[in-house]
């Protein structure tokens, strides 16, 4: 390890807001930006930020995420003495269920892989969070302040300040209070989910989190409070980025919709800090005599001979002939008809829409999925 620390990214959530996205595969595994799946993020930010040992806590449908993850390949990080290492719940038998009880009960059933590589600190991210960020500058000011734990938080807006878990803290950024999406927000800074801890102390701590009936087994709602009950340094690290949490059809959708804004400050095409992802040998994307594409991103073995505008296209995508498409996300081998006219939603992966359907409204308040094939002339 660079430097001496290790990452755990907690990819268990169901994800059943994404509805059938997340049917058969876990919520990091699913698409985004025409290329990239939701892991790549936490996994290039460990690469980027000299962590050479990921572990990856998989619960729900995780086969397509293990295939994916295992051995660290796409991001580098399949050399000696380095990895990411898919870690899926152990049984346990005195409750008869294979299952992660809370974000701290993962890390808990894994106390032994992390003894294993015996880090200084341990890094813990969530596996559904689209940003990028330099973990290493986060350790340096963690060390700077003696802390025992540190926390990545970003100042929202006082109104969306009431939906997080809440740091309150002094000037110097030492964190006196927590407060779980509290009515009345006192500050505005909101946990990212995102923290760094001396290993030997939270081990102890878990341990005894282990043995106690009443936990959740939760970093936000036993792990941080009993941190700050025994008066440990806990401080912030405030982060100024892009981040975006893509757990709802509406948020996924908006975050593909931002890739196409000029003034977007997630650059995925910045060279000093890359998102590495699978690199599949596809032929490249065609437009045709009648295609045309504006202000879109488009991805390998595209084909192209209906108007796409304002959209995001993952590979082997189709769109016809006279067909229009606005406003939409279309994941891996979609397929859109003749004359269809689709607007403001996300088609599911290899979903086709037959000719001259209308799929969509511009006006609509809510991002719709299409996980089913369109039948039929509705024009």
């Amino acid at each position: 390890m660079k430097n001496n620390m290790m990452a755990m990214v907690l990819a268990g959530g169901k994800g059943t807001r994404l509805e059938a996205l997340t049917k058969k595969v876990a919520k990091p595994a699913v698409y985004y930006g025409g290329k990239y799946r939701i892991i790549d993020f936490p996994i290039s930010n460990c690469a980027n930020s000299g962590i050479d040992i990921v572990g990856v806590l998989t619960q729900y449908e995780s086969v397509l995420l293990n295939a994916y993850a295992a051995g660290g390949q796409k991001w580098g990080l399949d050399r000696k003495d380095s990895g990411v290492f898919v870690l899926p719940p152990r049984e346990k038998e005195e409750v008869g269920l294979n299952i992660y009880r809370g974000t701290a009960d993962a890390i808990s059933q894994n106390i032994d892989f992390v003894d294993s590589v015996d880090p200084e600190y341990l890094l813990i991210l969530s596996g559904d969070h689209i940003y990028k960020m330099n973990y290493d500058k986060m350790l340096q000011r963690h060390k700077e302040n003696g802390a025992d734990a540190t926390i990545a938080v970003l100042n929202v807006s006082l109104e969306e300040a009431s939906r997080f878990g809440i740091m309150n803290a002094t000037s110097d950024g030492r964190i006196y209070e927590f407060e779980e999406k509290p009515k009345q927000p006192k500050s505005t800074l909101a946990s990212m989910g995102i923290y760094i801890f001396n290993w030997k102390q939270l081990r102890k701590e878990l341990i005894n989190d282990m043995n106690n009936p009443d936990s959740s087994h939760d970093f936000g709602k036993d792990i941080i409070p009993s941190y700050l009950n025994q008066g440990k340094k806990l401080y912030t690290y405030e982060f100024n980025g892009y981040w975006k949490d893509v757990g709802t059809l509406d948020s996924l959708w908006e975050a593909n919709m931002d890739l196409l804004n000029p003034e977007t400050s997630l650059n995925l095409d910045d060279p000093d800090w890359k998102i590495y992802t699978e690199d599949l040998a596809i032929l490249p994307h065609y437009v045709g005599k009648h295609g045309s594409v504006k202000n879109s991103i488009v991805n390998q073995d595209c084909v192209i001979d209906g108007e796409v505008e304002d959209s995001v296209l993952f590979g082997e995508v189709v769109v016809s002939e006279r067909a229009k498409v606005k406003d939409v996300v279309l994941m891996p081998g979609v397929e859109i008809g003749e004359g269809a006219v689709v607007t403001k939603v996300i088609v599911a992966p290899g979903v086709k829409i037959a000719a001259n359907c209308i799929v969509g409204d511009a006006n609509a308040k809510n991002i719709e999925l299409i996980s089913k094939n369109v039948k039929g002339d509705n024009k």
